[in-house]
């Protein structure tokens, strides 16, 4: 796949509706300077853009990523050679995959996590300075129970992006 050839065509196509790169970025939820990168050929749009600009221009994923219209006889030689493009291109393993949205899930949990510690650590402070020895309990439990609540929130989003 040609990074400059798709971005050019991305921009003509852009500029056939009479759309500014902030109001194209706007009807698609990104930012205009996402759109001048997928343009001048820095970034390919991720395959959930791609669908959205596919239905969006009435062309096809296939017509992006070959960065031209298609003729019913060369869609499917392009297609083979688009497919395998993406293929040997693919860079991330599935174990990359999941430890990147692992940790795109903690750092947009991370709010959720420090509320749980100030949760678990007053239930704590409460048993320690009431010598209360049940409260110590409940704050073991809680901070058991509460981490298995987060492991499988996260494992479940995982889940869902990186298959």
């Amino acid at each position: 796949m040609d990074l400059i050839k798709i971005g050019k065509f991305l921009k003509e196509l852009r500029c056939e509706k009479n759309l500014t790169q902030e109001q194209l970025g706007e009807k698609i939820g990104v930012t205009n300077k996402t759109i001048s990168r997928w343009e001048n050929g820095n970034y390919m749009p991720p395959v959930e853009i791609l669908q959205i600009l596919s239905n969006f221009y009435s062309i096809s994923i296939n017509e992006i990523l070959s960065g031209e219209r298609l003729t019913e006889a060369s869609y499917k030689e392009k297609a083979e050679e688009n497919i395998k493009s993406a293929l040997s291109k693919s860079s991330f393993t599935l174990k990359e995959k999941i430890d990147f949205f692992k940790r795109k899930w903690r750092r947009d949990h991370i709010f959720d996590f420090v509320v749980t510690a100030i949760l678990v650590a007053a239930i704590f402070i409460a048993g320690f300075v009431m010598d209360n020895g049940l409260l110590f309990a409940t704050a073991a439990i809680a901070a058991f129970v509460l981490s298995i609540v987060h492991y499988n929130r996260m494992m479940i989003y995982v889940e869902k992006n990186a298959f």
